[in-house]
């Protein structure tokens, strides 16, 4: 019988074989796809969502866009140098007397304010004028009421503000701004973010350092133990699991102000106590007891794998004790060390709480600025905009660290 011929044999019921078993499969990739969709959608709904409207807020001109139309149009053939015409004038007073009689000016003025200090009070007089008045000319009105209307540079600002995207806040998040021959950096005494950003990453690179460093040693004592010894260990390690960041974080205050224990030892023993809280140091200290188990964990997970076997025989081909760990067993922990620092690295960027009650002014992380242009200033651009920004720096240091390593290679348990 040929493969055609058997391809076509009937069942039963009469219908080929062939049918029934394309019928089979498709219905088992449905069924397939039925489980991972709830997955997918929670995915979806929690995670890539936020990212959109995240990326959205960082270059929408909520504030400003629909309520500077006419602005806009007169000042489309601008040239940016020279102050615009009358026509222009006339267009942002139009603009800013139905702005006032919906009661947005202000929203208005906060956004052109981002920009230009001082313009919101500006704004908030010459709408109070302009919307008394039938006629112009509505220069001379300006210019007479506060002299910042005869600087170009509130001009150009009010033009970039006037359309549905801006590239501001993303370039105000790396220390760029739009000048009048084009991009440029901002004064080095109004320069902030790209410090933070370093700031950010070396406090997140040293706690992951030193977490590696306290806990490889645990981790290979857990695995060496015998099971009933090791449990007893692991519960001391799952202990932080079983309180609250902000009540791990708060001990750590208590232990480090000026008159707490380890002051009141310091006393005792050298005379003298020591700034610790509010400082980097604390940061670092907090940081690093925090994040131990997620260093340690998975590098636990991965040495439990190796078998012990394998050092018994690079001993009795003649290592020594160091040698065949470095050469055997160091290396089949490599990607549990990976995982684990990764894992860190990746949670510390993102920490808030900790420097924020332990750390001084110069310990402050890119959350901290997040939360307080969302918070203090409600300027969702802005934060969304730094959000967004380290979120690409993470992502481009996770392919750095795939071409390098290679993520295959790392396992979390």
């Amino acid at each position: 019988m040929s493969l055609a011929e058997a391809a076509f044999i009937q069942a039963v019921d009469g219908v080929p074989l062939k049918i029934k078993l394309a019928r089979a499969e498709r219905k088992r990739k449905l069924k397939a796809v039925g489980l991972v969709l709830p997955l997918f959608l929670f995915v979806v709904i929690t995670f890539l969502s936020p990212l959109l409207v995240m990326t959205l807020k960082s270059v929408e001109n909520e504030e400003t866009f629909g309520r500077l139309d006419r602005t806009r149009e007169a000042l489309a053939s601008w040239s940016g140098q020279d102050l615009p015409d009358e026509a222009a004038f006339a267009a942002l007073a139009a603009d800013l007397k139905i702005a006032g009689e919906q009661r947005l000016a202000g929203e208005i003025a906060k956004r052109i304010n981002y920009e230009f200090p001082g313009a919101q009070s500006k704004f908030k007089t010459i709408t109070r004028k302009v919307a008394a008045m039938e006629t112009g000319p509505y220069r001379e009105t300006f210019l007479s009421t506060d002299a910042a209307w005869g600087n170009p540079k509130l001009w150009r600002v009010i033009q970039g503000a006037s359309g549905k995207y801006t590239a501001y806040y993303w370039l105000s998040a790396v220390d760029l701004r739009q000048g009048a021959s084009g991009i440029e950096q901002v004064p080095a005494n109004q320069a902030v973010f790209l410090d933070v950003y370093g700031r950010t990453f070396w406090i997140a690179g040293l706690v992951t350092g030193l977490t590696l460093v306290l806990g490889f040693p645990v981790a290979y004592l857990l695995a060496t133990q015998p099971a009933s010894r090791a449990n007893v260990l692991m519960i001391f390690v799952m202990l932080p699991f079983w309180t609250s960041l902000l009540v791990r974080t708060t001990a750590w205050f208590v232990l480090l102000r000026n008159e707490g224990p380890l002051n009141d030892l310091a006393q005792l023993l050298i005379g003298s106590r020591f700034d610790m809280i509010f400082t980097r140091f604390a940061t670092i200290l907090a940081m690093t007891h925090i994040q131990l188990p997620f260093t340690l964990l998975p590098i636990y997970s991965v040495m439990k794998t190796i078998p012990p076997s394998h050092v018994r025989a690079a001993r009795s081909l003649g290592a020594g004790p160091f040698l065949a760990f470095w050469r055997v067993y160091f290396p089949q922990t490599v990607p549990g060390i990976a995982a684990g620092c990764l894992l860190t690295f990746i949670l510390s960027l993102g920490y808030y709480i900790t420097p924020a009650l332990v750390g001084g002014p110069r310990d402050q992380m890119v959350s901290n600025y997040v939360s307080y242009y969302m918070n203090n200033i409600i300027n969702f651009g802005q934060a969304s905009a730094l959000g967004a920004t380290l979120l690409i720096i993470t992502l481009v240091l996770y392919w750095a660290y795939n071409r390098l390593v290679g993520i295959d290679k790392m396992k979390l348990g």
